[in-house]
């Protein structure tokens, strides 16, 4: 469903869209939905236009269309099936249900007649919302929060990753306790009303705070051990680079073609949850650690941002981002907006970055010849293999750690270590044999010359 909110005389479109689930489901736990459900969608914007916030949160380029179509790939990702889609305008939210009471009554009876289990939609509601359209239509309802922490739970497949989504659904489920069935029902004040619900309630609230603090202390263990394996890896003279972007950029087929991995790449959102750590050589044969992340979304809720922080982690302390954007999506200015919001949140927007412009190969031919890499930007083709020399060669060029240097070198044959070292991490330029010496002209890392030191010829 999609509805446009006017808030002092600005509009902004924001739209959504009903979808019908099929066998994979959208459920709190990840488990399979049932065979039927609409999926309604209400986004809105309720900042004006003129606030501070409006620029750096919304983009005048993503239309009501674009948001239709985002909310498809969710509700895909879960496992949804379109069913339907309605529109409304309204001149601002109703506090009580979002939309107004003839719309809610209409979704009912199109609900109703597809037996649909729940509705979806792509907007933030508070848990009295929640609570108000569930009661109009008597089917389920989920906000755009709950369904990316389902799609979260589906996906994540460390110990790691599943402990950052449970903390996130708990901390969304909390407040939404009261009202969520008889059993944990508020108590009226009367005489007679007096009963096990509000036990219940608190008991749920107690077990839910309890567990918390529980998996709080397990993410904590997690941030130690990252701790300490960073630290083993920077007693190294070896710089991390860190994939970021949008979700569906890229970045896992752009992490596979430089690393020579297989983590899972698809084109569905948020396939990359668990973050991968691989090692690859650059044109000058420095090593190199690039990190997968999980792919960034506008509205990306706080509390997953708060729960995947050890993760994220892996961002603040990188030597270089290298941020992939989508170059055929015709938003991809909006998506970048929203990529800069989410590293200001980590407070790494400060840090050296390359921007690399993905997916040429979807684009038209005449405007892929017309296609310029300039100082901060690369445009590849992660899933073609076009470009990603020239993207080797930019990160080689703007990593400082362990900076090559091309020197003059004069070592014994009787010394097989060091030229195999030499081989293995140096480039060679020319190779002389004189009187059982080796003389060789060679550009090769700092660390390696220091092993080197005594037949460097000055």
């Amino acid at each position: 469903m999609g509805v446009e909110f006017r808030t002092r005389g600005r509009a902004e479109v924001r739209a959504g869209h009903a979808g019908k689930t099929a066998s994979a489901g959208i459920t709190p736990g990840a488990q399979a939905a049932r065979d039927h459900a609409t999926s309604v969608a209400a986004s809105s914007l309720s900042l004006p236009a003129d606030s501070p916030d409006f620029s750096s949160r919304f983009s005048s380029d993503f239309t009501s269309e674009d948001s239709l179509d985002e909310l498809r790939a969710l509700a895909t990702s879960a496992g949804a099936e379109i069913a339907g889609e309605f529109t409304q305008r309204k001149d601002r939210p109703d506090p009580a249900t979002l939309i107004g009471k003839g719309k809610l009554e209409e979704i009912a009876g199109a609900s109703a007649s597809v037996s649909a289990d729940v509705i979806l939609f792509d907007h933030d509601l508070s848990p009295s919302q929640q609570r108000n359209i569930e009661g109009v239509v008597h089917t389920r309802v989920i906000d755009r929060t709950q369904l990316i922490l389902d799609i979260f739970a589906r996906h994540a497949r460390t110990r790691e990753g599943q402990l950052q989504v449970e903390l996130a659904q708990l901390e969304y489920m909390l407040p939404r306790l009261a009202g969520r069935g008889v059993e944990m029902s508020q108590l009226g004040g009367g005489i007679g009303t007096r009963g096990p619900g509000e036990t219940q309630l608190e008991t749920d609230r107690r077990k839910i705070s309890r567990r918390v603090r529980h998996v709080k202390q397990q993410i904590e263990n997690v941030r130690r051990i990252r701790a300490q394996q960073r630290q083993r890896r920077e007693s190294v003279p070896v710089a991390t680079v860190a994939l970021v972007g949008y979700t569906n950029a890229g970045k896992s087929t752009l992490f596979n073609a430089l690393t020579q991995s297989n983590v899972v790449a698809s084109s569905r959102m948020f396939a990359t949850l668990d973050p991968t750590i691989r090692g690859a050589e650059l044109p000058s044969k420095r090593k190199v650690l690039f990190s997968d992340t999980v792919g960034f979304i506008r509205h990306l809720p706080h509390t997953l941002v708060s729960a995947f922080r050890a993760t994220l982690e892996e961002v603040q302390r990188a030597t270089l981002i290298i941020q992939v954007s989508d170059a055929s999506s015709p938003i991809s200015g909006e998506q970048d907006v929203q990529v800069e919001s989410v590293l200001k949140e980590l407070e790494a927007d400060k840090k050296p970055r390359l921007r690399v412009m993905n997916k040429i190969d979807l684009l038209p031919p005449n405007q892929r010849e017309s296609l310029r890499d300039g100082d901060a930007t690369i445009h590849v083709s992660a899933a073609k293999g076009i470009g990603l020399s020239t993207l080797l060669d930019r990160v080689d060029a703007l990593l400082e750690a362990d900076r090559p240097r091309r020197v003059r070198l004069r070592v014994p044959q009787n010394e097989g270590k060091l030229l195999a070292q030499l081989q293995a991490g140096a480039r060679i330029y020319s190779r002389q044999y004189q009187d059982g010496v080796v003389v060789l002209e060679a550009e090769a890392p700092a660390s390696l010359l220091r092993r080197m030191r005594a037949w460097v010829v000055e």
